[in-house]
């Protein structure tokens, strides 16, 4: 198995489009095409990591946070990510980070988080803009049918939870073809008119281009008439945050002891409690106190999350329960999603959960 086969799984899961500017996802070292023996699965890449997957004889490290964050200079002694890079290289081990853009998927660590508590009805809390994309085309009526199922398979017309969505408008398309062209139909030199289908998709915007190759191949004319249209509606299926309801109503204090116990926390900072019923859950794992608005505004009860600062806590006022959970601890479940989706595609891989344990807050 090639590295690019566990890459190409992870991205069409968690495309590196939904990443934020900050972020540097993807492939960071290594070559795609080298063979994968086991991979090794982690929340941080430190020396340490880096050293128990040689020892476990990991060729591959599939971490949360990047090893490579801002931009490198020079290699030498004494520079932060020397000796993780020199030593990747040196025992050829590649090093691959799905971080943001597994943030911000619907199904992705988030989610966990929310199936831990018992969560359900899932959405996300802030959904992306200018993600989408309008394809226009317009095709022969009786190559309609097999144009539209190509860019549908391609992962087009996609609406919430419904498939195969389309607008069709019957009409007629005219059209020339000069001396080198090749037409479908007509005639050279003589004006055409033939009956067509105008179909309308929205697509994700990081699909483009599959989709509109899948569609020149399937359209039987010689030179495609399509257009695309940027959108600014939101996109439901990628986002900032989560947003869920709870089975069962539970008290502010017993929803603070079920995180300590679930996520092994053994210090939950938080604002002052709101004296209700806890049922809206919000959550954002790793830093998230930019999201404490939108839970406010979407009515949730408390809003999980970390690395929340003194005057975040004055932000919620009495509306919301703000929780910080913790950075380490509202990630480290990272490498059992991880471990979770490689082993139902990839059954017979090897994907080991790291051992080491990269918190760097200690608590007295």
């Amino acid at each position: 198995m090639k590295i690019a086969d566990i890459t190409n799984y992870l991205e069409s899961l968690a495309p590196l489009a939904f990443q934020e500017d900050y972020d540097n996802c993807g492939l960071l070292v290594g070559d795609p095409q080298g063979e994968c023996r086991k991979a090794l699965l982690c929340l941080d890449v430190t020396i340490e990591v880096m050293e128990e997957a040689v020892r476990r004889d990991c060729n591959l490290v599939i971490s949360h946070h990047p090893m490579i964050f801002k931009g490198i200079r020079r290699l030498t002694p004494g520079q932060p990510e020397t000796a993780l890079i020199t030593l990747a290289i040196r025992h050829d081990i590649a090093v691959y980070t799905i971080h943001t853009n597994l943030d911000n998927i619907l199904n992705g660590l988030n989610a966990l988080l929310m199936s831990k508590l018992g969560v359900t009805g899932c959405r996300i809390l802030v959904p992306r803009s200018g993600a989408l994309v309008k394809l226009t085309v317009f095709c022969p009526v009786d190559h309609a049918d097999r144009v539209r199922q190509a860019i549908f398979d391609a992962g087009a017309g996609q609406i919430g939870n419904y498939d195969c969505c389309s607008f069709n408008m019957a009409g007629e398309g005219t059209f020339r073809a000069s001396e080198a062209a090749n037409p479908f139909v007509g005639e050279k030199n003589v004006i055409h008119v033939e009956p067509e289908v105008r179909i309308e998709v929205i697509l994700p915007g990081h699909l483009e281009k599959q989709v509109v190759d899948a569609m020149i191949a399937a359209h039987p004319y010689e030179e495609v008439a399509y257009d695309l249209y940027a959108l600014h509606n939101k996109f439901p299926g990628a986002g900032a945050g989560l947003l869920g309801e709870l089975g069962e109503p539970c008290g502010e204090t017993e929803l603070l002891m079920k995180l300590k116990e679930i996520f092994g926390i053994p210090v939950i900072r938080h604002s002052a409690l709101c004296s209700r019923l806890v049922k809206r859950v919000a959550v954002c794992s790793g830093s998230g106190s930019f999201l404490i608005g939108a839970a406010t505004a979407a009515g949730a009860d408390v809003l999980l999350t970390a690395d929340l600062k003194y005057h975040d806590f004055f932000a919620a006022g009495n509306r919301i329960l703000l929780a910080d959970i913790g950075h380490y601890e509202s990630e480290k479940a990272v490498k059992e999603w991880l471990h979770a989706v490689l082993i139902r595609n990839f059954p017979t891989f090897a994907c080991l959960i790291s051992n080491t344990d990269t918190n760097p807050v200690n608590y007295f």
